[in-house]
């Protein structure tokens, strides 16, 4: 009698690291147990949207939209984007003093971003102004705004459009409570059930450390998602959020997660306490 094929979707953003963890799914390298694995790529914003929606069985998401979304998805312990010591950076055209900064408009990624949530614990009440994270670059260099917040491959090339760091907010956590950075996750749908769920994340696990273990492969592949960054600058990118947190969190990456909410609630940045669920693989 025929095995039933299963059928999941997954949905990541189009960018360089997350495009290296998933290529051993994208040119079937894994034994997948007779679960069949669709991709669907969209930015990190519209993957947030989706996720509030319900929409995929497996998401990629910003950590800052997890408590939107915990009633229906439950936290991948793998996959995750963290800054260890480094994350999104808020940048201009020259250094801004405290009250320069509290008089600036600032151009974010999206109010749904990890980046904009930690912004807000490290500055709140900034005048913020949202468009897409590759926009925000020029934008401050052509004064359209007076600084930014910049997230992927603009916190390694800011400075070739002659733009001063104002903070590092991975350096800033870190000094703060000791622990890296959560900034983007996976999630996956509870309805799949305990079985589904654990077998979902044990295979995202096994691309992402088939692609470690096959870095010159995966990083060719990656190369394709890279917005016109070469190779030596991709490399170091993948490699500062594709690492042993991404493989799993650690209890260092778990804390940081709780850590992240527990301060966000404190400073009455999240009206309720969040309750983190890990999948157990």
């Amino acid at each position: 009698m025929a095995v039933k094929l299963k059928e999941i979707t997954i949905a990541h953003s189009p960018d360089s690291d997350d495009a290296f963890m998933f290529y051993a799914l994208a040119k079937d390298k894994l034994d997948c147990g007779g679960l069949k694995i669709n991709q669907v790529l969209k930015d990190i914003q519209s993957l947030n949207q989706d996720a509030i929606a319900g929409r995929y069985e497996v998401s990629a998401i910003s950590f800052a939209a997890y408590p939107l979304v915990a009633e229906r998805y439950a936290l991948m312990p793998c996959g995750a984007s963290m800054g260890y010591k480094y994350g999104p950076m808020l940048v201009a055209r020259q250094s801004l003093d405290s009250e320069q900064l509290g008089a600036a408009r600032v151009a974010i990624p999206g109010k749904l971003t990890t980046a904009y949530l930690v912004l807000e614990l490290y500055r709140p009440g900034l005048t913020v102004v949202e468009m897409p994270f590759d926009r925000i670059l020029d934008a401050v260099a052509g004064a359209e705004v007076d600084a930014g917040l910049i997230i992927h491959e603009g916190q390694l090339t800011y400075g070739q459009l002659g733009l001063t760091r104002i903070v590092d907010l991975g350096q800033w956590w870190y000094d703060l409570t000791g622990l890296p950075l959560p900034l983007g996750g996976n999630v996956v749908r509870k309805d799949l059930g305990p079985e589904l769920m654990r077998q979902a994340t044990r295979i995202f696990k096994e691309s992402i450390l088939y692609s470690l273990s096959h870095r010159a492969d995966a990083l060719e592949y990656a190369l394709t998602f890279a917005r016109d960054m070469g190779r030596d600058l991709a490399d170091r990118f993948v490699g500062m959020y594709v690492n042993e947190l991404t493989v799993d969190y650690g209890q260092a990456g778990r804390e940081a997660v709780r850590r992240l909410f527990a301060m966000a609630h404190e400073k009455g940045i999240l009206p309720q306490p969040v309750e983190v669920e890990f999948v157990d693989s």
